[in-house]
C-alpha cells in the first residue's frame, strides 16, 4: 500500500522513474535503488534542470555514498527532459515524496531483519541444504517452506503432506452437477502461497532437467487451466520434498 502510494506521487513528479531501475533489494537493509534515488532526486526538474554532465557527476557521487552502482545516467537524464510533472517542484512536494520513501524503507528494513533471522534459524536445521538444492527455492522461500512444513517426519506418508497443504483433489458435485475435481484448500494457505512462488520461478527459468517443470510444461501444453497445472506441480514438488528430506534425515540418524 505504501509503495503504491509512493508510485502514485512519483507519477506526478517523475513519471516512469521506477521502470529505469531493476536492482533487487539489498540484503543488509532491504532498500531498493529506485526508492533511495527518489528520496534524493524527487522531481524530474532535480535531474532535467541541470546538464547531462552535471547530473552524471551528482549521480556518481550519490551512488558512491549510497553504495549503488552508477549506471543509466543517460537514460535517467533523458527521461527527466521528457517528463511533464503535475506537481510543482517545491518544499511541500519534496516533503511528501521523502516521507513516502521513508515509510516504505522502514517497512523494507523490518522485512529484511525478519528474513535474516529466518535464514539464521533455518541454517541451523539439518535439512536446510537439501531444501535449498531444489530448483526454484532460494534463501527466502527455503526458510518459508521449512517453517510451514516443519519436521517432515511427522507425516506418515507423502499424501499426508499433500493433504496438509490442502492440495489433495476432492469431488466437485452438487445435485446433478458433476464438475472437475478441485483441491480442498483445507491446509496451510501460507504453504500453498510459497509453493506457487516456487512454481512461478520454475516456469520463468524452465530448468530442462527438473521433473516438476516437465509436469508444469506438459499440462500447460495440454491447455490445462492455470490453477490446475500449478496445483499439480505443487503437489508433485511436495511428494519429492518428502522423499528427499525424510531420506536425508534418516541417513543422519543412522
Amino acid at each position: 500500500m505504501l509503495t503504491n502510494n509512493l508510485i502514485s506521487l512519483l507519477d506526478q513528479t517523475f513519471p516512469g522513474l521506477k521502470e529505469l531501475f531493476t536492482s533487487p533489494a539489498r540484503e543488509k537493509d532491504g532498500h531498493e535503488k529506485w526508492l533511495d534515488f527518489a528520496a534524493r532526486f524527487w522531481h524530474c526538474e532535480c535531474v532535467g534542470g541541470s546538464s547531462l554532465n552535471a547530473f552524471t557527476e551528482a549521480y556518481r557521487k550519490w551512488c558512491k555514498r549510497s553504495g549503488y552502482y552508477c549506471v543509466s545516467a543517460d537514460e535517467i537524464h533523458s527521461l527527466s527532459r521528457q517528463c511533464a510533472a503535475v506537481m510543482p517542484k517545491n518544499d511541500t512536494t519534496k516533503s511528501l515524496i521523502t516521507l513516502a520513501v521513508a515509510q516504505v524503507n522502514a517497512v523494507a528494513e523490518s522485512l529484511a531483519a525478519v528474513a535474516r533471522e529466518m535464514k539464521r534459524l533455518a541454517e541451523s536445521l539439518p535439512e536446510y541444504p537439501v531444501v535449498l538444492a531444489f530448483r526454484g527455492v532460494g534463501e527466502i522461500l527455503g526458510p518459508q517452506l521449512i517453517a510451514e512444513i516443519g519436521d517432515v517426519r511427522r507425516f506418515s506418508k507423502k499424501s499426508s503432506l499433500v493433504c496438509f497443504a490442502g492440495l489433495e483433489p476432492t469431488d466437485n458435485q452438487s445435485g446433478k452437477f458433476d464438475g472437475d475435481k478441485k483441491i480442498s484448500k483445507k491446509g496451510s494457505p501460507h504453504l500453498r502461497k510459497a509453493l506457487f512462488q516456487v512454481m512461478d520461478c520454475l516456469l520463468k527459468h524452465s530448468p530442462a532437467d527438473d521433473s516438476v517443470f516437465h509436469l508444469l510444461d506438459r499440462k500447460r501444453a495440454e491447455n490445462k487451466h492455470y490453477y490446475s497445472y500449478m496445483n499439480a506441480g505443487a503437489a508433485k514438488f511436495l511428494r519429492i520434498y518428502y522423499a528427499r528430506v525424510s531420506a536425508y534425515l534418516r541417513t543422519l540418524e543412522t
